[in-house]
């Protein structure tokens, strides 16, 4: 293969290889999944993210406030209590230009009252895998608009909390430029 070539399959192996193996799955309709042919996924940030970035519409309970076409980059949390809309699509460390890390997260809709006496903010604790690396970041007034900027490259697995409820997810975070 010519050098250009290893590079160019460099590149892509780079970017692609953190992606996990088969086709990413929603998460089961029961909890909180996108309508049946709304979302395409794309690779996850690593091998340890099973979270996939998903493209297509965001689903009907999530799409308040947007008009026109909802195809915006989006994760669901594992339970499907959640999606986090990201509005900085990709996700990057110690970004240098360009958008930042916005993300809109929105809760589903509760199926019971929440509880009064639990917070209502967001609070979000991110683990680096593979590392003992762990923050927490909050998003006051629980799911809404935030910039989530994390300190390191690689996957984050996000444990969601607000309102009584829980939810998980990964998201990755790329090298900055």
């Amino acid at each position: 293969m010519s050098r250009p070539g290893r590079i160019s399959l460099v590149s892509v192996l780079l970017l692609g290889g953190c992606a996990s193996a088969g086709s990413p799955t929603p998460p089961p309709a029961a909890s909180g999944a996108a309508p049946a042919g709304s979302s395409a996924a794309a690779p996850a940030a690593s091998a340890g993210c099973h979270s996939p970035v998903a493209t297509g519409r965001l689903p009907d309970w999530a799409d308040a406030g947007f008009s026109g076409d909802t195809r915006m980059p989006h994760v669901f949390g594992d339970r499907g209590e959640i999606v986090a809309i990201l509005f900085g699509h990709p996700l990057t460390v110690s970004r240098s230009e360009g958008p930042t890390n916005k993300i809109l997260w929105v809760g589903r809709p509760a199926s019971a009252s929440p509880d009064p006496a639990a917070s209502t903010t967001l609070v979000i604790t991110a683990t680096l895998d593979g590392s003992g690396t762990r923050v927490t970041r909050e998003v006051a007034g629980g799911p809404g608009p935030s910039i989530v900027d994390l300190p390191a490259a690689g996957c984050w697995h996000l444990r969601l909390a607000w309102s009584g409820r829980v939810d998980t997810m990964d998201l990755g975070y790329a090298a900055g430029t």
